[in-house]
């Protein structure tokens, strides 16, 4: 008799926590699986406020030339950051490859966060080489980009519409579907 006790009020114990478990699994999803995208601000508001200017900084493109930021103002921007050791940074890549192609008004800078050790020029190169990528790929060497962005994993995706402003950005790899809307969001 004791044991039958014990063992209804174990199965009692379990069937409570995997209850918790389900409502704490579906609160999550519905909060974080949408999209991960945050608008900073609508575009009539950034209009008259450059408090939302997206911040500059100097990358080294393909050649080893230095890029700036701003030297595509006029142009809206798609900037995301990458290393080659970085698993869902990979998983997302053939995605912006063809969103790329697609939007030829877009510039992608595909920013690779090079810091010489973990991360090479070389690395990166051999990468994209070897996958076949055709999007253009900037190296971060001095780490000016990413302290400039606060990046503090990886994948990272900033939107910057035409006028040099921060429309929203994505931590995170981002689906085929939640990289449209945000490409859509800075060229309406």
């Amino acid at each position: 008799m004791r044991k039958s006790v014990k063992w209804i009020i174990i199965a009692v114990l379990l069937v409570g926590i995997i209850a918790v478990a389900y409502v704490l699994y579906n609160k999550l999803a519905d909060d974080y699986g949408k999209n991960n995208l945050d608008e900073k601000q609508t575009q009539a508001e950034t209009e008259n406020d450059d408090s939302y200017a997206a911040a500059d900084f100097t990358v080294l493109d393909y050649e080893g030339n230095a890029v700036k930021l701003s030297d595509y103002k006029g142009k809206p921007v798609v900037l995301n950051f990458w290393a080659t050791w970085c698993y869902y940074c990979k998983q997302e890549m053939a995605d912006f490859d063809k969103a790329a192609e697609k939007y030829p008004d877009v510039q992608f800078l595909m920013v690779n966060a090079t810091d010489g050790e973990r991360e090479t020029i070389s690395d990166a190169k051999e990468y994209i080489e070897q996958e076949g990528y055709q999007f253009e790929v900037f190296f971060d060497t001095k780490q000016e980009a990413v302290n400039s962005y606060y990046v503090t994993g990886f994948p990272s995706t900033y939107f910057i519409d035409k006028d040099g402003n921060l429309v929203t950005y994505g931590t995170g790899m981002l689906d085929t579907a939640t990289l449209e809307k945000g490409i859509e969001m800075i060229t309406q």
